[in-house]
């Protein structure tokens, strides 16, 4: 109560003129005022491209997603014309900086097997035991207590930062898996199963066995979820959570620190939560619109949400628009690619219209109700909460799949930081506040 009663105070003595941010040229959320990024740093890991600027102009182009130079899409079909999976040469690739041999990718297969291993004391009073309502913060929660079981935790050289990774990335989908059986279980009175992990599948494989009672999946149900974690698993240094673990490790903490607090960034709805909003969007809509078929129906609702009169009332439609894809995410058009053949086994076939629907008519309502010019298109959130939901994957399992698979991208980050960073990253705030006297107490 007497929290509640100061919060109007906290919110007067918190609240800064919009103005002074123009006045003092800020560039808030480190974007410039055309909503390029600002350039803080230099990476050869990853590279989204959206736009190019000519004549200090933002012109939208197609996008495009490298991963240490190798284009996503030629990744992928590569992968896919030999029918197997991907997600382990796309670690590999972007920890060590080259695809690797044959041989080379069978060890590292190997490794990781090796090192999906946890201790069970751990998987007892960790996760078992300590129970927690959102799987993120558990997910966090566990890195930080797998300090503790790490005999070298400390240890900064790079032989042992890179085991530390490779180890976390292999565990990975044990934490999430088992963090939501212990909240199923304590919060939903679901009967509590663990598996435990198979010598030689995938990672993707190595997801559905352990989520589900039963342990099985389809090829197909695994060849899309390891779709989902390639596509999922590096996006540049200038995305959030990869940007806060290369702020963490430029204080030269240890790598524990730095992957939770990545994750606590990927856990906000405006970063890896996103796809979680889309589906709720989605659903809304289908409960709100009769005829799904009736475009103008359909279009009629958008607007309703654009002018804040439905949904979430933000007027936002949740999954169009990106901060540097403009005519197109290529992770969103390789996953309508392989969407049909699974909506399809799945009967959601009708659903699949309405996104497309949505996707199609969701850009002209924003620009016909704002009247704005911007060029906006569906970027992989749109369409991940829809794959994860045909995947009976549970929506509280959604952001940490994503968490998953973006430990790769984080964990190259954290190497090329440790390499060639060599400063701590420490930008600067104007105070702007005016200076005042201090008055003792009984005089307040």
């Amino acid at each position: 109560m007497f929290l509640t009663e100061l919060e109007g105070l906290a919110r007067r003595n918190n609240s800064i003129k919009q103005s002074l941010y123009d006045t003092y040229n800020v560039k808030r959320g480190l974007r410039n005022d055309d909503g390029t990024g600002v350039l803080v740093g230099l990476t050869e890991i990853g590279d989204a491209h959206g736009y190019i600027v000519d004549e200090n102009e933002k012109v939208p182009d197609e996008g495009r997603l490298r991963y240490r130079g190798i284009d996503i899409n030629d990744i992928v079909k590569g992968c896919q014309k030999v029918k197997r999976h991907g997600f382990e040469e796309v670690v590999y690739l972007l920890i060590f900086g080259k695809l690797p041999t044959k041989q080379r990718l069978e060890g590292f297969i190997h490794t990781l097997d090796e090192l999906r291993e946890i201790p069970e004391a751990f998987v007892q009073d960790a996760i078992i035991k300590a129970p927690s309502s959102n799987i993120m913060n558990k997910l966090a929660r566990s890195v930080l207590v797998l300090y503790s079981h790490d005999k070298n935790p400390e240890d900064r050289r790079l032989s042992n930062i890179l085991r530390q990774c490779v180890q976390l990335i292999a565990q990975f989908p044990r934490l999430a898996a088992y963090g939501y059986q212990s909240y199923a279980h304590h919060f939903k009175k679901e009967t509590l199963f663990l598996h435990h992990p198979r010598q030689g599948l995938s990672t993707a494989e190595t997801l559905l066995h352990l989520i589900r009672a039963n342990g099985k999946y389809s090829k197909l149900e695994a060849d899309l979820l390891d779709l989902m974690l390639i596509l999922h698993a590096e996006h540049g240094g200038g995305n959030n959570s990869t940007f806060t673990t290369h702020v963490v490790t430029s204080a030269d903490t240890d790598v524990y620190s730095a992957i939770s607090a990545g994750i606590g960034s990927l856990k906000g709805l405006k970063h890896g939560g996103a796809n979680i909003k889309v589906v709720q969007m989605m659903e809304n809509i289908k409960s709100n619109v009769k005829d799904h078929s009736n475009e103008k129906a359909v279009e009629n609702y958008l607007a309703q949400i654009v002018r804040r009169k439905a949904f979430d009332k933000t007027g936002l439609i949740y999954g169009l628009g990106h901060a540097v894809y403009t005519k197109s995410d290529p992770r969103a058009e390789l996953l309508k690619k392989k969407l049909a053949k699974l909506a399809k086994e799945k009967g959601c076939l009708d659903e699949l219209q309405l996104y497309y629907t949505v996707e199609r008519l969701g850009p002209k309502v924003f620009a016909d109700i704002k009247g704005s010019s911007k060029i906006i298109s569906a970027n992989v959130d749109f369409y991940s909460g829809f794959v994860y939901r045909m995947l009976g994957i549970p929506t509280e399992l959604y952001t940490p799949i994503f968490a998953v698979s973006r430990i790769a991208g984080w964990s190259a980050h954290i190497i090329e930081e440790k390499i060639s960073g060599g400063r701590i990253i420490r930008p600067a705030y104007k105070n702007i506040s005016a200076r005042a006297q201090y008055i003792p107490l009984e005089d307040r």
